[in-house]
């Protein structure tokens, strides 16, 4: 069984879905705003909303039949400890792999 972390790292793996919560970050949006950001199908834009929701990582506020989406950003808050890791451990292994290939070439 996936843990909330893993759930909301498998959600923003997709780019689609990081441009849509970029989209939402500053303010809500009805999601005909964000589907007009794309060139996929309506159902591929809801089903990609859908999983941002379902990881918790965007809300959604109805009114009528209109539905807005803003980024639930203290959601996204324990994931920062957790893509600054991963990307401490890439700069470290860039930084090895530098350093090896200089020694290979003097």
């Amino acid at each position: 069984m996936l843990g909330v972390q893993d759930v909301a790292l498998q959600a923003i793996a997709n780019p689609r879905r990081r441009e849509m919560l970029r989209l939402v970050w500053d303010g809500e949006r009805t999601s005909s705003d964000i589907a007009a950001h794309f060139d996929i199908s309506w159902p591929a834009v809801s089903q990609n909303l859908g999983v941002l929701k379902n990881a918790g990582l965007i809300r959604e506020r109805r009114i009528g039949t209109r539905r807005l989406y803003r980024v639930d950003r203290a959601r996204l808050g324990p994931l920062k400890a957790v893509l600054k890791a991963m990307w401490e451990a890439d700069l470290n292994r860039l930084a090895h792999l530098a350093e090896a290939e200089e020694r290979r070439t003097r």
